[in-house]
C-alpha cells in the first residue's frame, strides 16, 4: 500500500541499517550529540556535580564548616572556658533528672548520688536552689518584719541588706567550698571532678528551703530543730558521697570527711542566727 507521504515495507527480512531519508529541501536537521544517560553515575562530571554520586561540594562545605560571624566558638584551652558553650553540656537536664537529684538530696543515706551523676553532672539544679534560697529568705524575712511592725504600728523601711547577704552566702559557700575542696583532694592525690563537687554542694542546700519556710513558726524550740535536722541531713548527704572517694587519700580521709561534715554544720548555724531568728 502506498500513499503520497508513507511508503509501505514488505513483510521480510531486513538487514543492516535503514539508510538515512535526506532531509526535504526548506527544513533544518535537528542532531543529538551522544549522552552517558544510561551509565548512572555518569562518567564525566557537568557543573558542580561529580561522578561521585554525592552532593555539590560546596553543599558539603556549607554544613560541615562554620561560616564566618557563626555563633559556634573556635576558642581552645583556657579560653573555652569563658565561652557559653563550654558550659552547656552542664544545663542539658530536664526536670526528671533534676526532680530525682533532689529526691536523693532528701535521702542522705543511701550515698548513691554521687554515683548517678558521675557520667553527667549538672549546674542547672544548683543554680536554681541557691537562687531559690535567696529568693525565700529575703521575703521570709521581709515579710516577718512587715507583719511585726505593722502590729506594733510602727513604721517599716525594707532592708536590702538581707537580700545581698542571703546571695552572697549561698552563692559564695556553694562556689568556694568546692573549689577548696578541689584543690584539697588533688593535693592528696585523691582528684574528684571540680563540677561534680559543684554538683554534689548545690543539690545539698535543697533541704534549707522547707526549712526557712518553717522557721515562719514563732516557737524557739521549733526553730532549732528544724535548722539542726536541716543541717544533719545536709552534712550526711555530702559526708557519704564524698566518704568512698576520699578514703583513696590515706589514712587521713576520716579527717577530711569529718571536715566537711562539720562545715555543713557550720552553715547550718550560721542560718538559724541570721535568718532563722528574724526578729524586729
Amino acid at each position: 500500500m502506498m500513499s503520497s507521504n508513507y511508503t509501505a515495507i514488505d513483510n521480510q527480512n531486513v538487514s543492516g541499517s535503514v539508510p538515512a531519508v535526506a532531509d526535504p529541501p526548506g527544513q533544518v536537521a535537528v542532531k543529538f550529540t551522544d549522552s552517558n544517560l544510561q551509565t548512572f553515575p555518569p562518567s564525566s562530571s557537568q557543573g558542580k556535580i561529580s561522578g561521585a554520586s554525592g552532593p555539590p561540594r560546596d553543599a558539603d562545605d556549607t554544613f560541615s564548616k562554620p561560616v564566618s560571624g557563626s555563633d559556634e566558638p573556635q576558642q581552645s584551652g583556657w579560653f573555652r572556658a569563658f565561652t557559653i558553650a563550654a558550659y552547656k553540656p552542664y544545663f542539658d537536664v530536664d526536670t526528671t533528672d533534676v526532680l530525682e537529684r533532689i529526691k536523693d538530696s532528701l535521702f542522705p543515706f543511701t550515698g548513691s548520688f554521687s554515683e548517678k551523676t558521675a557520667n553527667k553532672p549538672d549546674l542547672y539544679g544548683p543554680f536554681w536552689i541557691c537562687s531559690t534560697l535567696v529568693f525565700v529568705a529575703a521575703s521570709i524575712g521581709t515579710f516577718v518584719t512587715y507583719i511585726a511592725h505593722k502590729l506594733q504600728k510602727k513604721e517599716w523601711n525594707y532592708d536590702i541588706n538581707l537580700v545581698t547577704w542571703s546571695a552572697g552566702l549561698f552563692y559564695g559557700y556553694s562556689t568556694i567550698v568546692p573549689l577548696c575542696l578541689f584543690l584539697v583532694l588533688k593535693y592528696f592525690s585523691a582528684p574528684s571532678g571540680l563540677v561534680q563537687l559543684l554538683c554534689l554542694y548545690g543539690y545539698s542546700l535543697f533541704v534549707f528551703i522547707p526549712a526557712l519556710c518553717l522557721s515562719l513558726v514563732p516557737w524557739e524550740i521549733v526553730r532549732w530543730v528544724v535548722a539542726g535536722v536541716a543541717g544533719f541531713m545536709s552534712a550526711t548527704f555530702v559526708a557519704l558521697n564524698l566518704k568512698h572517694h576520699i578514703a583513696s587519700a590515706g589514712e587521713r580521709w576520716f579527717f577530711i570527711v569529718a571536715a566537711i561534715f562539720l562545715l555543713q554544720l557550720a552553715l547550718a548555724l550560721v542560718l538559724r542566727v541570721y535568718l532563722f531568728n528574724v526578729t524586729v
